[in-house]
């Protein structure tokens, strides 16, 4: 799956998440966030290189639970997951490099 560019229209919830099998990133936040948007080049170039893991994008805000679950406080929020269980978290990515480390913790590149 490539990289989402949609807010996902419904919220998945955290017990479907934590099931997911795979490389997941989880990305809370958004679309009228100007962190969000500034972040989504950076996402789009680390997410190049991995083009089979599942790219979760999700709108938080008032009333919705996964980002609490998560105890997002800052968008962004990307939460890398294996498996359904978080391994690594970047709130406010502001390099590329940083995103590419953590998605080889749950992706490497062969």
């Amino acid at each position: 799956m490539a990289m989402n560019d949609v807010y996902a229209a419904t919220e998945p919830v955290r017990s479907e998440i934590d099931r997911l099998e795979g490389p997941t990133v989880l990305e809370v936040g958004s679309p009228t966030c100007g962190h969000c948007r500034a972040a989504q080049p950076l996402l789009a170039a680390a997410l190049a290189d991995h083009p089979h893991l599942r790219h979760l994008k999700i709108a938080d805000g008032s009333g919705k639970p996964l980002g609490r679950s998560f105890k997002v406080k800052l968008w962004p929020t990307l939460v890398f997951l294996s498996d359904g269980r978080e391994v690594a978290r970047l709130v406010r990515p502001a390099d590329v490099t940083e995103i590419r480390k953590a998605l080889a913790q749950i992706d490497p590149l062969k």
